[in-house]
């Protein structure tokens, strides 16, 4: 008696438009791709120009944190890092996470 039954009330103006309804999916597709994935992008093209310039006498820094001197470049993906002295390493270019130029000798002023 007290309760009365709900009837759903017939939407006027035949509802929104569908362009409105997909500008919130659309804002945050574009927020994402230049807060996320264009920096990274730019990032593996940066990282990739780095480790494909590598050459003979630079200072490189792998991925495990070793850091070695490059003592030959090999066909394809890999290199020979002398990690001390007669100590040599085949690594993966893909590894390497920092290339440092060679050192350069120091000045002497006098």
């Amino acid at each position: 008696m007290f309760i009365s039954p709900a009837y759903a009330q017939a939407a006027e103006g035949g509802g929104a438009n569908p362009l409105i309804q997909m500008a919130p999916l659309v804002l945050i597709f574009v927020i994402f791709y230049f807060l996320l994935i264009r920096p990274q992008m730019t990032a593996r093209k940066k990282h990739m120009e780095m480790v494909s310039n590598v050459r003979r006498g630079d200072v490189v820094v792998t991925a495990g944190g070793i850091v070695g001197k490059v003592t030959k470049v090999l066909e394809g993906e890999e290199v020979m890092v002398e990690l001390a002295e007669n100590v040599t390493v085949k690594v993966v270019k893909s590894t390497l996470s920092d290339v440092r130029t060679k050192p350069q000798p120091a000045a002497n002023d006098k």
